[in-house]
């Protein structure tokens, strides 16, 4: 490491910056109910949402692997291109901010899977939730996996730290600031975060000028005159993932359904006092977002320059090019603030999707809100007092369990990612999502842009004659199945057609188009009121 940067000096550092989080954990944390730890009791000005919210959605894969694509030659995100995907993001989020939000407000949810209860029935909504589940949960252990596997090489190897003893200290530490305060005390540690990490940013892009004699107003001028500067691509539509066109409609796409669709982030806008609040905090956000964007590619470029200049042999793994500079090329603050910075991005998006998984599966699963409900509908209100409060008590032993839960799930997760992941982590995750949030998608857009209804079909699986068949509700499988049939056509094509992320929209498709299937336009109310 450079200068006096030890394992041990930043090992250190981490544990007063844990520290730091736990002190907030504990002022916010303390008599949180479910409505607190769901929802921060909507008292949440916007303007603090929208600051916390660049954390949950820029992580570590953000931190390190858009800018260490910037120098690829040929794939997806290379040069500037990931803006084409940042571009649209913000057709998503306006999508977002004047559709999806305005219906959660008005049904007060708090999962935002029970409008497909409300919209297309008991199944929908399971499999809407599970599918966040399923794919919130990987995601999010994929990219806790990135920064526990820089942290792993950097600090706690030359220490002689097991990778197991590193992941189950990272996930030990998210637990525990997190399992009691739950939104209340995340919205809060993530602003810290926030800022840490675009600290950590600013100063290495700062840094990294310097040593190419760059003044901070000559980086932009250096940058955009270098190779890696190139935004928009259009060539070769059929075979080049990185073409304008898939990368824009997947940017879009991604942000409705990874944003819109998806508990974590839309938990933080429901924390809002009200619908225009929550608006302000989106369209602030998108300004942020295009900015920090940028920052980070600038500051790809920058250590792609670096490299050349300095004549760093580029690692193999592009996401090892920041950590490698920051801690072995550059001063002792660089790589402090990189720490700092990797830990801040992780964490952020970690422990808010922790709790949006505890929060989901507790709602969707448990059925948290319908269990505070008297079962006597002419119970007395001391009655009613006496069942709220034991089932507050026994709810919150369950959630606690929970949120224990998802993070073993995590840490198992992440080990398995340590033995067959390769490549950069941040196309495996959106490539994931294409096939996870793809039913999402198709579920979401049935219900809001068509007033059909579903029939509730069960479908019989044959098995063995001695045995019964299995009764599959047709939602179900159907939703199971789009994800299949997508890598089927995505393998197949693979030859004439990159499809790249375009995977969300043709699994999206094929669910909607399924669930049309099984559908039925229901009679106008006029028309049943002639045949009574």
């Amino acid at each position: 490491m450079s200068g006096h940067l030890t394992p041990g000096l930043v090992l250190g550092i981490l544990l007063l910056y844990f520290a730091m989080l736990a002190g907030v954990a504990f002022l916010t944390g303390r008599n949180v109910g479910n409505e607190g730890f769901f929802l921060a009791n909507r008292r949440v000005p916007w303007y603090v949402v929208a600051y916390a919210m660049i954390g949950t959605s820029i992580s570590g894969v953000t931190f390190i692997s858009v800018p260490g694509a910037v120098g690829l030659e040929t794939g997806a995100n290379r040069g500037f291109g990931y803006m084409q995907v940042v571009l649209g993001y913000l057709l998503g989020y306006l999508f977002i901010a004047t559709v999806l939000m305005p219906m959660y407000y008005r049904l007060q949810l708090t999962s935002i899977y029970t409008y497909l209860e409300h919209r297309l029935g008991y199944w929908s909504y399971k499999t809407g939730a599970a599918f966040f589940i399923l794919s919130r949960t990987v995601g999010s252990a994929t990219r806790m996996f990135l920064a526990a596997l820089v942290l792993q090489r950097f600090v706690f190897e030359p220490l002689g730290v097991p990778f197991p003893l590193t992941v189950i200290f990272m996930l030990a530490l998210i637990y525990g600031y997190t399992f009691k305060g739950g939104l209340k005390t995340i919205i809060w540690t993530d602003t810290i975060m926030t800022t840490f990490f675009l600290i950590a940013v600013a100063w290495t892009v700062i840094t990294v000028g310097k040593v190419l004699s760059l003044d901070v107003l000559d980086i932009w001028p250096a940058v955009s005159n270098s190779p890696y500067s190139q935004i928009f691509f259009f060539d070769n539509f059929a075979s080049d993932p990185n073409h304008f066109v898939k990368q824009f409609v997947s940017g879009a796409l991604i942000a409705i359904v990874m944003t819109g669709m998806d508990q974590d982030l839309m938990q933080k806008n429901l924390a809002c006092k009200n619908i225009r609040e929550a608006q302000k905090n989106m369209f602030v956000f998108c300004i942020y977002l295009v900015i920090i964007n940028i920052a980070f590619l600038t500051l790809g470029a920058l250590l792609y320059m670096y490299a050349t200049t300095v004549g760093i042999e580029l690692p193999e793994r592009t996401d090892e090019l920041y950590p490698k500079i920051a801690f072995y090329h550059l001063e002792t603050a660089a790589g402090v603030f990189f720490v700092l910075g990797l830990i801040a991005s992780t964490y952020a998006s970690s422990d808010s999707a922790l709790t949006a998984l505890t929060t989901s599966f507790c709602v969707d699963f448990l059925n948290f809100e319908k269990q505070q409900k008297h079962p006597d509908p002419y119970a007395t209100e001391e009655e009613k007092r006496i069942h709220l409060d034991a089932t507050a008590a026994q709810q919150r032993r369950a959630r606690t369990l929970v949120h224990l839960g998802f993070s073993v799930i995590f840490i198992i997760i992440i080990l398995l990612l340590k033995a067959f992941s390769s490549g950069a982590v941040i196309s495996l995750i959106f490539k994931f999502a294409g096939y996870t949030y793809g039913p999402l998608l198709g579920l979401y857009s049935f219900g809001l842009f068509t007033r059909r209804k579903l029939r509730p079909l069960v479908l019989h699986i044959p098995r063995p004659f001695w045995r019964s068949p299995v009764q599959i509700p047709a939602v179900v499988l159907f939703c199971i199945l789009s994800p299949l049939v997508t890598w089927i056509i995505e393998v197949r094509s693979k030859q004439w057609f990159d499809i790249g992320f375009l995977t969300i929209l043709l699994n999206g498709l094929l669910t909607f188009a399924a669930l049309w299937a099984i559908s039925y336009r229901p009679e106008k109310q006029a028309d049943a009121i002639k045949t009574t």
